[in-house]
């Protein structure tokens, strides 16, 4: 069995060398596969450069002279087109008067309105403060009854009078029973106559000249209390002495 074994090797050995001295004596070119996608990358970039040569210059082409067409031309108007445009033109006008008297109405209420809010703030005014502890009502009521009285007084008298004393008389009660709100209605009636220089210069001058009055009336009356009572002392220093001696 070792023998066939051996014999077996010695066989194979003289093969093994053909095989090698035909590889060496015929010589044959492998070539080693590749992938097909493989680009190879070049050395240097393929870049475009101008050209420094000019181009030719074109002649610029002369403009075509096309034929009007007959949609271009202006079209002559119709009839309906110019009652159309004459509709257009009176509607406007209409709009812009209507406009017009949209904003007459607007600003104669915006005016109304400012008239009522300014009367309405004016009489407000007028009142008397909560700590004045000033009340309207009866005060109001006193002054009425004072100026009917001053009516009945001059019932009989003159014109003048029967004009003048009422109101004076209501006046001079309003000032001693409602002063808070007879000094508002004063300084509003100020308010309107600065308005007019003329009225303010007559107010003043008839106010300085009715102080004046008042003052000079004040110390007339002074002085008349000062004489009767001068002379209510000597009287009555006269009377006490003549009953002394007559005891």
């Amino acid at each position: 069995m070792a023998a066939r074994v051996l014999f077996q090797r010695r066989a194979l050995a003289p093969l093994a060398t053909i095989a090698l001295s035909g590889m060496v004596l015929a010589p044959s070119t492998i070539y080693a596969e590749a992938p097909t996608e493989f680009k190879r990358k070049p050395i240097y970039d393929d870049t475009d450069f101008p050209s420094t040569i000019p181009s030719p210059l074109t002649p610029p082409k002369a403009p075509s002279t096309a034929p009007v067409d007959d949609e271009t031309k202006p079209k002559k108007l119709t009839p309906t087109d110019r009652l159309a445009i004459q509709i257009g033109n009176a509607r406007l006008f209409l709009y812009q008067y209507a406009v017009k008297a949209e904003d007459a109405v607007n600003s104669t209420m915006d005016s109304a309105f400012d008239l009522e809010q300014s009367f309405t703030k004016t009489i407000a005014d007028l009142a008397p403060s909560r700590e004045s502890g000033e009340r309207l009502m009866p005060g109001a009521i006193y002054v009425l009854v004072a100026a009917m009285a001053g009516s009945i007084v001059t019932r009989n008298r003159s014109i003048i009078l029967r004009s003048t004393l009422p109101l004076a008389v209501g006046i001079g009660a309003g000032w001693s029973v409602l002063p808070v709100t007879m000094r508002n209605i004063s300084d509003l009636v100020w308010k309107y106559e600065e308005r007019v220089p003329v009225v303010a210069q007559a107010h003043l001058s008839l106010r300085n000249s009715l102080e004046k009055s008042a003052s000079f009336v004040k110390v007339h009356k002074d002085i008349g209390a000062r004489y009767v009572d001068d002379k209510v002392t000597d009287t009555r220093e006269a009377l006490e002495g003549w009953v002394r001696k007559g005891k």
